[in-house]
């Protein structure tokens, strides 16, 4: 048993987005692993799976980071 409890890290004034309870929080609440951010505000916070969305598409859509064409590449 542990002595004491480890507290997520973390300021108050900085805002995430928790995925197990989706919800924002301000100070994390929840492990590292279950949350997005920090975000500025609260606003953001509350896009932020729709920025992470937005993000992924762009990167899934650069020719930069497209393995189509590169020698030695493989499908997974």
């Amino acid at each position: 048993m542990a002595l004491f409890k480890k507290r997520a890290a973390g300021k108050p004034g900085e805002w995430y987005y928790c995925l197990e309870h989706k919800k924002v929080e301000e100070g994390p609440e929840c492990p590292a692993k279950e949350r997005l951010g920090p975000y500025a505000t609260r606003e953001e916070a509350q896009r932020a799976v729709e920025t992470a969305a937005e993000r992924t598409a762009q990167w899934e859509n650069d020719p930069r980071w497209s393995d189509s064409g590169r020698s030695g590449a493989q499908d997974d």
